[in-house]
């Protein structure tokens, strides 16, 4: 009877000892780490999209003591002067800022240079109302070559790698304007150009992916306002001088931008992430 009970204690420990080394050869490693983009630090970019937007020039004169209009030709010349142009074409250029992220958000100071290509021109003919059936004629243009803006950016992370973001600040732009009033009465001639670094603002919204190694890929939209510049004018001629008659010339400016882009950023911290 013995010796069978130490016969079932031998299988008995012998089994524990088989079931104890099955578990001790059995491990789960810890998970590998792996890094979480950061945007924190300075990028640089390009940028390509397009641009639609418009202008809108206006004419005037005055009607002092014994000039050349009568005063219904004033009235005449600031309705068919006040005129509208809309532009649209290809804009593109290059990017510079730098992020700071702070857990989920993220805010930067971004500046860019673009070519603008805002272009457009109108023209207006009407009757003197004193004096039909002669004419008059109003002529605009306007243009931008390029354009700068410095903004500020605040945004979220929807997950590490996608931002979405609002941006906003100064938009700066070159601002051209020609003008001309010629009438068929007494061949009368009159110019004026405007040349102004205006300094307007800028809004818009955007989102940004984060493809690894650097870089990045965005797509934003930014609304432009240039605000409104004028100059005045004495060089109204009609066979001879007319100092006295002042003409007053102005043009806003105002657009849309659609753009997608490309940024690359330098360095920075990464974070791992499980």
């Amino acid at each position: 009877m013995n010796k069978f009970l130490l016969a079932i204690a031998s299988v008995v420990l012998g089994t524990a000892s088989v079931q104890a080394a099955d578990l001790a050869a059995h491990y789960t490693k810890a998970p590998v780490m792996a890094p979480a983009y950061n945007w924190t630090g300075f990028y640089v970019g390009g940028n390509v999209g397009g641009q639609w937007g418009s202008a809108n020039p206006a004419t005037t004169t005055l009607f002092p003591v014994a000039a050349y209009f009568a005063d219904s030709s004033v009235t005449a010349i600031g309705s068919v002067g006040a005129q509208h142009i809309n532009s649209s074409g290809v804009t593109g250029g290059f990017t510079a800022g730098y992020n700071w992220q702070v857990n989920n958000a993220v805010l930067g100071l971004e500046g860019d240079i673009n070519y603008f290509g805002f272009k457009g021109s109108a023209s207006r003919t009407a009757l003197y109302p004193c004096c039909a059936p002669t004419t008059f004629t109003v002529n605009s243009s306007v243009s931008a070559d390029w354009l700068a803006t410095i903004r500020g950016r605040i945004g979220f992370l929807a997950t590490p790698s996608w931002l979405i973001y609002a941006t906003g600040g100064a938009a700066i732009a070159e601002v051209k304007g020609n003008f001309s009033f010629t009438d068929t009465f007494a061949s009368a001639t009159e110019s004026g150009t405007i040349r102004d670094t205006r300094v307007g603002w800028t809004a818009g919204l955007g989102g940004e992916y984060a493809v690894g190694n650097g870089w990045s890929l965005k797509a934003e939209y930014l609304y432009v306002d240039l605000g409104r510049s004028s100059m005045t004018s004495n060089n109204l001629n009609v066979g001879v001088a007319l100092p006295a008659q002042t003409f007053t010339h102005s043009v806003d400016l105002k657009s849309n931008i659609v753009r997608v882009g490309v940024n690359y950023k330098f360095g920075g911290p990464v974070v791992a992430r499980y």
